[in-house]
């Protein structure tokens, strides 16, 4: 677990990640769009964000990619 700090995750942060995985999902096949994937997707989008990755492009893109494969 990485210790992040509370100005990184405040509430407006948060917002902006929930955005990114709606815009994220929207580029997947309708038929991956279970609740199961879009929780891959947002796991993918905050431990991508924790890690240092600002870039709401790069984030679609990696999440979409994790997206493409319907979870199990």
């Amino acid at each position: 677990m990485v210790n992040q700090s509370s100005e990184k995750f405040d509430p407006d942060y948060v917002a902006t990640l929930r955005k990114i995985l709606d815009v994220a999902v929207e580029q997947i096949a309708a038929e991956n769009r279970t609740p199961a994937t879009k929780a891959k997707m947002a796991q993918t989008i905050v431990r991508e964000a924790a890690e240092g990755v600002t870039d709401a492009g790069v984030l679609v893109s990696r999440a979409v990619r994790v997206g493409e494969t319907p979870a199990a």
